[in-house]
């Protein structure tokens, strides 16, 4: 049996904290969790959890992130399964509202993260994992397209996106809200698609 090294356990531990926000910040918000809940919930000591982040804002700082980083992944299998670039541009805006489903998605990213983070700092880590797949996702569908017009295209799309989102998270029933919103988000789509 090989001894892990403390590196291994720091990662190990950082990675069950955020698991354990993960769930703890979707399930009751980030106002009515508490570092301690998460802390026990993780399975290891509150003097741990303030060791691997500074705080409850650092810990749901990494929540956001975990979350950006695994709808991204899944935006870009979604894309890499499409038969062209505009069907993998359409579905993975279906996918991103689709997953606007979860509730502890809808609390952590759309609901709790502007207010506990602020909008340039969702807007920063967004744009390193969702809105850089939406871009490259635009970009291959008109690789003519000037960088300066994808970049607004894009920005305008990931708002759109993100109020659909809105949209959904306060909605008495998401799921029938869907269908008619993701209808409109491809009409916009294509309409900033058009030449």
């Amino acid at each position: 049996m090989t001894r892990r090294t403390q590196a291994e356990r720091s990662d190990t531990t950082t990675s069950q904290l955020i698991s354990a926000a993960r769930k703890l910040f979707g399930e009751y918000g980030y106002a009515a969790t508490s570092i301690d809940a998460v802390a026990a919930t993780a399975g290891v000591t509150k003097g741990a959890a303030y060791h691997h982040f500074s705080g409850k804002p650092g810990l749901f700082r990494a929540a956001f992130t975990r979350e950006q980083e695994e709808i991204a992944t899944h935006l870009e299998q979604v894309g890499a399964a499409s038969p062209d670039p505009w069907t993998a541009l359409r579905q993975g805006c279906r996918t991103f509202l689709e997953h606007c489903l979860d509730p502890g998605f809808r609390r952590i990213v759309l609901l709790d993260a502007p207010s506990v983070l602020g909008w340039e700092e969702v807007r920063q880590i967004q744009h390193a994992h969702t809105l850089r797949v939406l871009l490259n996702a635009m970009r291959a569908t008109d690789e003519a397209l000037p960088a300066d017009a994808l970049a607004i295209r894009g920005q305008l799309m990931f708002g759109a996106l993100c109020e659909a989102g809105m949209l959904l998270a306060r909605s008495p029933d998401p799921t029938a809200a869907l269908p008619p919103i993701t209808t409109q988000a491809d009409h916009l789509l294509t309409a900033l698609h058009t030449p």
